[in-house]
């Protein structure tokens, strides 16, 4: 990846122009950075959607700098690599609060670390953004701090099952997750919802990650009669196995699920290109062409601002995206209201009316702090990738 000082312009509400808003709020005495702590599970099986994250907050980053920073001062991002390990996550989060004295925090970037720093964030009231799922991550009487800016778990799993159920017109599934907290508590979710609805869970399982062979689970799920296989995980290794193994048995059951069965990642790790098909997953509206191979405009902006700058092959657009959104979101509030403080920064986030970015439009109050919009979930065909956006799934309209 490259990423150049070339004063690019970023779209939507984009910090160039943040940077030199003339609002009636006080000037920023400070020349000192605007420092962004950044929980990144870069490495470890579950590190596909922090790389891609990074690379939009990367370039974020580096467009606001280039164009002379929010009123003068630069944004610097602090980042911590987590590997994944909710331990590393909650030392990062307080070496962040305590030493660092970071202005805000963007991540982590799941939901197993979010369930252990949330609460440690809130005692600081540190702003948070994050895209984690857990439904529970997000409660404004708890963690009044705390901004999710992509779907909630509830928002993934109804997209998941109505595909299952109401398109695939599957009866019988098997729901597959990892270990970590999400994985875990995804899928029994999932179960539960999909059992609710007057379908039969024939298979449930939690699988390691790192588990070299998928054989014995993909057995069980297959003569237990599984005619789809819903999958909750990020670990992009975890799902080419499965998938791998799928096409050994010579079983034509379609995979359902997570945004990372479609990561690039993924294609590097199959035996055969053909093994990727079948398999939908969630995807947003934001990040997806239409039969005419077309994107929406503020999509295909930043597609192109990005050109020659920032791979986009290997990952999912919308994580790269999100990444650009959450840390204009952070210097957008500092270029508003002309301060760094906690209640400055938060106050600003509760008063996000559509606000558009290239993910989505996210709006909050100081009583709903999910700012997702329901109608932009939708399903995508994993292997129709290009530049990390897709086609929809067959039969969705």
């Amino acid at each position: 990846m490259m990423i150049t000082r070339r004063g690019l312009a970023l779209g939507g509400t984009g910090l160039v122009a943040a940077s030199s808003f003339g609002l009636a709020s006080p000037a920023l005495a400070q020349t000192d950075p605007i420092r962004i702590g950044w929980l990144a599970a870069m490495t470890g099986p579950s590190s596909a959607p922090a790389i891609g994250f990074n690379r939009g907050v990367l370039f974020a980053a580096e467009a606001i700098n280039a164009s002379g920073g929010v009123k003068g001062r630069k944004v610097e991002i602090i980042t911590r690599d987590t590997q994944g390990d909710p331990t590393k996550a909650v030392n990062a989060t307080q070496e962040m609060i305590s030493q660092l004295k970071v202005h805000a925090i963007w991540g982590p970037t799941n939901s197993g670390e979010s369930l252990a720093t949330t609460a440690i964030m809130a005692r600081g009231k540190m702003p948070n953004i994050h895209p984690c799922v857990v439904d529970s991550l997000i409660d404004t009487k708890k963690y009044p701090n705390a901004f999710r800016i992509a779907p909630s778990n509830t928002q993934w799993d109804d997209a998941v099952r109505g595909y299952t159920l109401n398109i695939a017109k599957v009866k019988k599934v098997a729901v597959v997750g990892d270990t970590t907290g999400y994985g875990v508590t995804a899928a029994n979710a999932s179960a539960a919802n999909i059992q609710k609805a007057g379908a039969e869970v024939v298979y449930k399982a939690n699988i390691d990650a790192t588990q070299p062979d998928m054989t014995p689970d993909m057995l069980r799920a297959r003569n237990a009669g599984a005619e789809a296989i819903v999958i909750w995980s990020v670990s992009t290794g975890m799902i080419a196995r499965l998938l791998n193994t799928r096409a050994k048995m010579g079983w034509d059951v379609p995979f359902i699920g997570h945004p990372a069965l479609s990561s690039g990642e993924i294609a590097s790790l199959l035996d055969k290109p053909d093994n990727w098909k079948k398999v939908y997953c969630i995807g947003y509206r934001s990040c997806s062409y239409g039969a005419d191979g077309k994107l929406p405009d503020r999509t295909e902006s930043l597609v192109q601002k990005m050109s020659g700058k920032v791979a986009l092959n290997d990952t999912l657009m919308w994580w790269v995206a999100c990444g650009v959104d959450a840390v204009e979101m952070i210097a957008e509030a500092v270029a508003a209201t002309g301060s760094t403080s906690n209640e400055a920064i938060i106050g600003y986030w509760n008063t996000l009316k559509a606000r558009p970015g290239y993910y989505g439009n996210f709006s909050f109050t100081p009583d709903e702090h999910n700012g997702y919009p329901v109608g932009d979930v939708i399903m995508s065909d994993a292997s129709s990738g290009r530049n990390g956006t897709f086609a929809l799934a067959p039969g969705y309209g």
